[in-house]
């Protein structure tokens, strides 16, 4: 059986895509975000993950408006990604790993999950850069260290899954990966968030208080975040901000009990947006020794 060796979950500014391109992690303004992810380089270089399955929202670039399914998953040999308009440049092409997408797609559809199966699929920064982020080498070496199953969620176009719901896939990709019949190690990635909100009266809007109670009930209640109906979420987190469902659903896919939690950094702000990291185990089972993360 596969193992799924962790979960780790990250913010995804287009601003990010600019500093990386521009080689401003030391920078001032960028440092104390970038800084946060040596302890989650070092776990990775220990955990040694096959395949990461991404948990994402698209901005437009694969769907839109006029269609955007609520759960898609991508079953292709390999992803792309293309020019949004930020600016970013376009960066190596994603390994697909077709085994785990079609078995989590099957997975999905047996615990009545109406999902759109995407066998093309562009993805946007939401993926790319986060996949930058985790493996910052990777592009200068010619290759990715692992495949990807990209995992897309609505957060863009109402109405949206509710916390719970995307709590309930999360633990259905969590059940999919125990079950895989495989020996790779995966890793879940949530990205998107924190709190933010890009247009209208509240333009700017940050809550660092809930923020941090939600990172802190990702660790030991991760269902704390459920209770909440989406317009309620909203009014906390922002429009935008909308986008930690996908770190509530990376979170769902260790189960319900406590999790390790490995590394935790949170930074305002970035580009009007509340940013964030953090790196959990499963309950119960110790992947990386925590000396090897200060190494």
């Amino acid at each position: 059986m596969a193992n799924l060796v962790g979960a780790i979950t990250t913010s995804h500014v287009p601003a990010i895509g600019k500093a990386i391109a521009r080689d401003l992690q030391q920078d001032a303004y960028w440092k104390p975000f970038f800084d946060s992810f040596p302890p989650v380089h070092s776990w990775l270089q220990q955990a040694r993950p096959d395949v990461a399955v991404v948990i994402y929202n698209d901005h437009g670039l694969n769907f839109f408006l006029d269609k955007m399914p609520t759960f898609s998953v991508g079953a292709a040999p390999s992803y792309s990604g293309a020019d949004e308009g930020w600016g970013l440049p376009v960066g190596l092409p994603f390994p697909g790993n077709e085994d785990l997408s079609w078995h989590l797609v099957n997975s999905l559809v047996a615990d009545e999950f109406d999902i759109t199966t995407c066998q093309e699929m562009l993805v946007d920064h939401a993926l790319t850069l986060p996949m930058k982020l985790l493996w910052p080498q990777a592009e200068q070496q010619g290759a990715w260290p692992v495949t990807i199953v990209p995992v897309c969620l609505n957060t863009v176009l109402f109405p949206l899954p509710t916390p719970a719901r995307c709590y309930k896939l999360g633990q259905s990709i969590g059940r999919a990966i125990a079950s895989w019949q495989s020996d790779k190690r995966v890793v879940v990635v949530g990205t998107g968030g924190l709190s933010h909100q890009l247009d209208g009266e509240r333009a700017g809007f940050i809550n660092k208080q809930f923020d941090q109670q939600f990172m802190q009930s990702l660790a030991s209640d991760p269902q704390w975040a459920t209770k909440y109906a989406i317009p309620e979420l909203v009014e906390q987190v922002g429009t935008q901000g909308i986008e930690l469902l996908m770190w509530l659903t990376a979170r769902a896919t260790l189960g319900n009990e406590a999790a390790r939690e490995l590394h935790s950094s949170y930074h305002i702000p970035i580009s009007n947006t509340a940013a964030g990291v953090m790196l959990f185990e499963p309950a119960g089972q110790q992947v990386v020794q925590e000396e090897a993360l200060a190494a």
